[in-house]
């Protein structure tokens, strides 16, 4: 039997009450923004010069996954198929949007956070189950736990295994899975072919972009959750975002997210510093000043261990 602790610690803030608007316009005019500028990078920036259109379109890419988050939790609209409409295309053409809902509205059941059978973003390992690998996919997956690592590699070590997983379940017959990739082959189709009529950028290089993006979003997903008894220690709390802060639309502060998901992205740098005090006690002091501090001490130190410290 696999099993996380957990005790009770301080009561956190609820969601906003009130209720919420139909259209949630900064993050419509963001979208708008988003695709914009990824047309600009893949025809006209791609056109002038291949490095500026593959920088600018990786951070549309990151950004458009920023989107689909948002678009997961109920936003920008009372109503999840537009929702869902919105962010269709797949932009960074790896991970289906139902998959990535399904798996991260699971992973937002706290009390499995960091489980590494129950939570699907975990990067922990079962003991026993780490001690049977080979030493050479130990050392990849301890490089992949430092934060140059995560951002190098982390893209291509968790698509391995988020696709072998996926693979398991569809033979198995589930049918979420094989209706979430059937869904993402018109989103997909949706980019190849702009890129074969419209763009100025060769899809091998849009290919890097793709992966580049993602491996943006990798920085933040680098340390949001720490292994812990306690479920409301496990989510971290980045103080200053900076411009990451725009580009993960505020997720920096995860453990606001964790905590009231219906706040949307906009609003939660205000409700975290009203209720400051009562997170950080919270969240057990798990925070950083800044993207940078988090550069400083695990650019090339792992933060964390691979087999999970606490599991029974």
């Amino acid at each position: 039997m696999h099993s996380l602790g957990d005790i009770g610690g301080t009561p956190v803030p609820c969601t906003e009450t009130g209720r919420r608007p139909a259209f949630e316009w900064p993050t419509v005019a963001l979208a708008v923004a988003c695709y914009g500028t990824w047309a600009l990078a893949t025809i006209w920036i791609a056109g002038w010069s291949l490095a500026a259109g593959f920088a600018v379109t990786a951070v549309c890419v990151a950004l458009h996954s920023s989107l689909q988050h948002e678009a997961l939790h109920g936003h920008p609209t009372r109503w999840r198929a537009l929702n869902e409409a919105l962010v269709f295309p797949a932009l960074g053409l790896l991970i289906p949007y139902g998959r990535f809902r399904d798996t991260h509205l699971d992973h937002h059941r706290n009390p499995a956070l960091t489980d590494p059978y129950d939570d699907p973003e975990s990067h922990y390992l079962d003991p026993a189950v780490w001690r049977r690998l080979p030493r050479w996919r130990q050392a990849l997956l301890r490089l992949n736990n430092t934060l140059l690592g995560r951002v190098l590699i982390g893209t291509a070590v968790s698509q391995a295994s988020f696709m072998a997983a996926d693979l398991h379940a569809a033979a198995r017959g589930d049918r979420r899975v094989t209706r979430a990739w059937a869904w993402h082959l018109p989103a997909v189709a949706l980019v190849l072919g702009w890129l074969a009529v419209a763009g100025q950028m060769p899809f091998w290089l849009y290919l890097l972009a793709a992966y580049a993006g993602l491996s943006l979003i990798k920085i933040r997903t680098f340390l949001e959750h720490r292994a812990h008894w306690r479920a409301e220690a496990r989510t971290v709390i980045i103080e200053r975002g900076g411009p990451l802060g725009l580009l993960f639309l505020n997720n920096h502060l995860h453990a606001v997210h964790h905590d009231s998901p219906g706040i949307a992205w906009y609003r939660l740098p205000q409700h975290y510093s009203r209720h400051r005090d009562v997170y950080r006690a919270s969240n057990g002091g798990y925070a950083y000043r800044s993207y940078g501090q988090v550069a400083r001490q695990y650019l090339l130190r792992a933060k964390d261990p691979v087999p999970h410290p606490f599991w029974r």
